[in-house]
């Protein structure tokens, strides 16, 4: 994994964008503070004109409304003047060539009126995204990111540097990676029913999701695919929490659907995980590959819906050493549940394309007649599946009470 560094101190103003290179956070504040007081530019904050210097001079949080039409035209612009805790709301529309560091904490950052579409152009900030959030506790919502590529090729649509993102109705495609997020053991990153795809630079190290060693990752409601030759989601995080989820390589050379390369504590639940003809490797999941360097061990794969489209494969591949369960799977295509033996496995079944509502469009809700209806067996409660897919980029509560159904989907 190639992450550049900068050691810089210098804060500059170019063509209306703040760069910000890597310091200190206090350091980071003073200068952003002081470029924000150097601008005289008329705002509109909240509904009201206001200039940068007197925003900055209220107290409490403020909202600042970006657009073509608006005195801040661009994100980029309101990177320059935002403080800790503001809320940026960016008009529906594309963005080109508009890239932003984001040093404040708690910001809020949103699409309004539809998805905010920041296309990068062949520009990046700092040599690493479109984006780059060095900022604790950041929201990311309606936002969508493409082209992101960079001179080492390890472009991100973000590059998560600070404590905490939480991710919500966003799009990632077409970049070197999706999203990166490095190094952070105070950090804790959500995403909630967004979209990640085609991206990958095809070297195999760039990939749709990539989260380096963080306290955790959640993903629920999401939609991951095509990925190039790398991973749909690979994630180095200490707890992993996978669940209610479509993961599809479609006609791409995507590796492995899931990969947890060093483990640690893991649910992987309620998804649909559908490997494509075309996968450079025969493995669905991944767990422990790189050695299993996290505290944690232990993975539970539950009710969760595997297809594989190649000729053969293995579900699940676990590292010697890793403390798997695999409870209520459902397998359709060929190779074995997994690799390593003495693995707590019950009630996992192969099954036939019959049984699914339309398996042409994966769509793989059962049917009445479907064999996988009432063959589960009891979960552990912080173990079971609590969440159903919806396509697109939503989910559902999964019935409860009687026997459980196997596989990603319960009968209604």
């Amino acid at each position: 994994m190639r992450i550049p560094g900068h050691t810089s101190i210098m804060a500059s103003l170019h063509h209306g964008t703040m760069r910000i290179m890597r310091m200190s956070r206090p350091t980071r504040r003073v200068a952003t503070a002081c470029l924000a007081m150097a601008c005289t530019a008329t705002l509109t904050v909240s509904g009201s004109s206001t200039t940068a210097a007197e925003a900055h001079a209220n107290d409490g949080p403020r909202t600042w409304r970006v657009g073509p039409e608006r005195h801040l035209t661009t994100p980029s612009a309101a990177a320059a003047v935002a403080s800790d805790g503001d809320t940026v709301l960016i008009d529906a529309g594309d963005y080109v060539g508009d890239v932003a560091t984001w040093t404040q904490d708690d910001l809020t950052l949103r699409g309004d009126g539809g998805r905010a579409h920041l296309r990068a152009d062949g520009q990046n900030a700092q040599g690493k995204a479109i984006w780059v959030i060095a900022g604790d506790r950041t929201t990311v919502d309606r936002i969508e990111f493409s082209g992101a590529t960079v001179p080492d090729q390890n472009g991100a649509g973000i590059r998560q540097e600070g404590a905490g993102l939480t991710l919500t109705r966003s799009w990632f495609h077409h970049n070197q990676n999706g999203i990166l997020a490095g190094a952070n053991p105070d950090s804790d990153i959500v995403i909630r029913r967004s979209r990640f795809f085609r991206s990958g630079l095809g070297d195999g190290y760039t990939h749709n999701v990539y989260i380096g060693t963080v306290r955790s990752l959640t993903v629920t409601g999401s939609y991951l695919w095509g990925a190039n030759v790398g991973h749909e989601l690979k994630s180095r995080a200490l707890r992993n929490t996978i669940v209610g989820n479509r993961i599809a390589d479609g006609d791409a050379t995507a590796s492995y659907s899931i990969d947890l390369p060093n483990g640690g504590r893991s649910l992987i639940a309620g998804n649909v995980i559908i490997q494509g003809p075309h996968s450079e490797n025969p493995a669905l999941v991944s767990y422990g590959a790189e050695g299993l360097a996290n505290d944690s061990r232990v993975l539970w794969v539950v009710n969760n819906t595997f297809v594989n489209r190649r000729s053969s494969g293995t579900v699940v591949a676990l590292a010697a050493g890793s403390r798997a369960n695999l409870r209520n799977n459902l397998m359709v295509g060929p190779g074995e549940l997994t690799n390593l033996a003495g693995v707590r496995a019950s009630a996992n079944r192969r099954v036939g394309l019959g049984g699914f509502v339309d398996p042409a469009t994966d769509d793989f809700r059962l049917r009445t007649t479907s064999p996988a209806i009432n063959r589960g067996v009891r979960v552990p409660k912080q173990w079971r599946a609590r969440w159903e897919y919806v396509h697109p980029t939503r989910q559902v509560r999964r019935p409860s009470g009687g026997r459980v159904d196997l596989g990603a989907y319960e009968l209604r």
